[in-house]
């Protein structure tokens, strides 16, 4: 099965557009998120938090990729479910947000924490209408991203990477290992450990 890359980016008309005077996004796109954030405000967001069928119902209806099993908290904040691919029982929990400017891909027992920020947009800084630019971010299988990390736009997090709670992602992590600071990088290797032998009692 191929992997994933963010190897393509997609910038909203990074040449022409002035953040300032213009518009980022067609009508269109403003007008499904208008949309959206009613329905997420009484369909979604209210829902007791078992009600995990319900709310990957809703954002498969807003064009949204979601696996089987897919836990998705009812206070996850997203800016665009149709920017969002969601695989087999990954967990998002209450507080996060996925700023889904750009594409979003969630991989398969991914688990993203409490209060975690994805973040896809950014500004073009050194143009002077600061113009809009996105990039994807690809969270691979059997990630962790703990507590209150930032993700930067761009970042791929390999397969079986653990981000520590608060740390910020500037670039790629590398698979199964532990990573974590401002900026985040490498610790350790993440060690996996079977059932009987993680249980010392």
């Amino acid at each position: 099965m191929p992997v994933e890359t963010n190897e393509s980016t997609y910038a909203t008309r990074l040449d022409t557009t002035d953040s300032f005077t213009e518009a980022s996004f067609s009508l269109s796109n403003r007008i499904g998120r208008v949309v959206w954030n009613i329905v997420y405000f009484f369909l979604f967001r209210p829902t007791p938090n078992f009600l995990h069928a319900w709310r990957s119902f809703l954002l498969r209806c807003f064009g949204a990729s979601v696996g089987k099993g897919v836990h998705v908290y009812p206070g996850v904040k997203i800016w665009a479910p149709w920017n969002l691919k969601l695989k087999d029982q990954c967990g998002i929990a209450n507080g996060a947000t996925l700023y889904s400017q750009g594409h979003i891909t969630v991989g398969y027992r991914a688990v993203i924490s409490q209060d975690a920020y994805i973040c896809t947009g950014t500004h073009a800084y050194n143009l002077k209408g600061q113009p809009l630019i996105t990039f994807p971010i690809i969270i691979q299988d059997y990630v962790w991203v703990a507590a209150g990390a930032f993700v930067n736009p761009g970042v791929t997090i390999e397969e079986g990477a653990v981000i520590g709670a608060r740390s910020v992602v500037t670039k790629n992590m590398p698979p199964w290992m532990i990573c974590a600071g401002h900026p985040c990088r490498p610790i350790k290797k993440r060690i996996m450990l079977s059932i009987n032998e993680g249980d010392k009692s």
